[in-house]
């Protein structure tokens, strides 16, 4: 049984991970570089490790380091969250080879999942829908130009490795295509170290809906439901919710069924996600599949009732699934938001600094996965998000309510943040009616990229309005008599405070 678990990550999601460990009595060791030594999940592990310098490279992302630290601290397994060495191959391997509980995949499904051409191979052989493309790498433009005349027009190119956007380019004219080719190559060698690329047909008005899953150590896979992800910007996810608005009984459970396959086709262990790409006729197609915990997780966990880390623990640890197929269900609907420390009217520059104040939303159906505090300083090392606003409800409109009363009740001073931006989005007609798709930040560019005054600005400027008046009137009176402070003058105080909020 696993006894002490090092958190190969930082931020909200090693505190989220070691939650659910004090939860099941496992002890957790946290590392951290130069910039996190005052980090909240330093704080709150019952160990922490210093690991290098603030640069990744050196640090989370220094697998000799990790593993020496596991070593040290006799920790029997290591979960590595998301991002970082959560998909890396080699740290999988090295982990099994020093004896030490890997809790996720085998390198295996890891290295097949991770190389989207192989991926798309394997995918094609279980039966499991792609989107029609090239079987393999392009070579040559020669070869190319044969494949875009024979997919047609318009198109994507995309890196075989890595993700996030990068190496990706979207095709419309002929012209476009040589160029777009050889910027997609330069930009995953760049980002890879790989520049293998592949085409495959643009899907007009696309919609991201992804499948939880969970595989043991013996077989069993099951799946837990979808996610939409289709509110997106430049390939990041901003918001996403379950249910899908678009999804149907039927077509949900003929997805579900794929996902399990494509998880038995790579002998498939812990959680991962099977990521699909969807028409607004509802023709699925697979996109790739994330061999890890996805940062969206939670409201997975808040509609099925199912605590996936603990989950990802008990299979690490060769237990059988807690549940069945036929065990789950969907109740109510929920949606979460990423609260980014950058300026969204300032193309989201980043936005690093102090923490000022912070008042986190609470109440009804809230769940806040952070770890900044008052005084914390932001780190300019790391990605920016600083946490998630998880929000449930009986319905969607509920949630949707929900979330809005929890971003207004969302406090943050002392850097800029995504919180207004997120909540222009829940205005927006087309989310507000689920018809929404991977275009729908572009779409509606000038209603989120437009700064609006919120009930909530003006009651802070009538505040600091009222402050300054109430300090320059106790300057006035420090040298006048009890009496005369209750009398007139206290009066005219009164009145010039209730202009002053009007």
């Amino acid at each position: 049984m696993i006894k002490k678990i090092l958190i190969a990550n930082r931020g909200e999601i090693a505190l989220r991970i070691m939650r659910s460990c004090r939860e099941m009595g496992i002890k957790s060791v946290a590392v951290f570089s130069e910039a996190d030594r005052t980090a909240m999940h330093v704080r709150y592990a019952d160990e922490a490790y210093f690991i290098g310098p603030a640069a990744s490279s050196e640090s989370y992302l220094n697998i000799g380091k990790i593993i020496d630290t596991a070593i040290k601290c006799k920790a029997d397994a290591i979960h590595p969250g998301y991002g970082f060495l959560s998909e890396n191959a080699k740290f999988s391997a090295r982990c099994e080879k020093e004896g030490i509980i890997f809790i996720g995949p085998r390198p295996f499904a890891i290295e097949t999942m991770g190389d989207k051409l192989t991926a798309r191979k394997s995918m094609i052989e279980a039966g499991v829908p792609v989107v029609p493309g090239t079987k393999g790498e392009i070579r040559d433009e020669k070869e190319a130009m044969r494949m875009m005349e024979e997919i047609g027009l318009p198109l994507m190119v995309k890196a075989s490795a890595g993700g996030g956007g990068k190496g990706m380019r979207l095709v419309k004219e002929e012209k476009e295509f040589i160029p777009a080719l050889n910027m997609a190559k330069s930009e995953a060698r760049n980002a890879f170290g790989n520049d293998a690329v592949y085409i495959e047909k643009y899907i007009e008005s696309p919609h991201h809906i992804e499948f939880q899953i969970l595989a043991d150590q013996h077989g069993n896979v099951i799946h837990l439901f979808e996610r939409e992800c289709s509110v997106q910007r430049r390939h990041q996810k901003v918001v996403e919710e379950t249910p899908s608005p678009i999804m149907t009984p039927e077509v949900r459970k003929e997805m579900g069924e794929k996902a399990v396959a494509a998880a038995k086709a790579v002998d498939y262990q812990g959680a991962g996600t099977v990521e699909f790409i969807v028409d607004d006729k509802l023709n699925y197609y697979f996109l790739e599949m994330n061999t890890r915990l996805q940062v969206e997780h939670p409201i997975t966990e808040r509609v099925v009732g199912v605590d996936l880390v603990k989950e990802m623990v008990r299979i690490a640890q060769g237990e059988k699934l807690s549940y069945k197929q036929e065990d789950l269900f969907q109740h109510g609907h929920a949606i979460e938001v990423r609260i980014y420390a950058e300026d969204p009217d300032e193309n989201f520059m980043p936005s690093p600094g102090v923490i000022r104040h912070l008042t986190e939303p609470l109440g009804l159906g809230v769940r806040h996965d952070g770890y900044v505090y008052e005084g914390y300083e932001i780190p300019m090392d790391y990605d920016p998000m600083i946490s998630k606003l998880i929000v449930w409800g009986n319905t969607r409109e509920e949630a949707i309510s929900r979330l809005k009363r929890a971003l207004y009740n969302y406090k943050i001073t002392g850097v800029k943040t995504s919180i207004k931006f997120l909540e222009r989005i829940l205005d927006v007609p087309d989310f507000v009616e689920g018809k929404y798709n991977t275009h729908f930040i572009e779409k509606n560019a000038d209603i989120l990229m437009t700064p609006k005054k919120s009930v909530g600005e003006f009651e802070d400027i009538a505040v600091i309005a009222a402050s300054f008046d109430f300090l320059s009137k106790v300057e006035s009176l420090k040298d006048c008599k009890p009496k005369h402070v209750l009398g007139n003058n206290w009066k005219d105080f009164g009145r010039k405070k209730a202009v002053l909020r009007f």
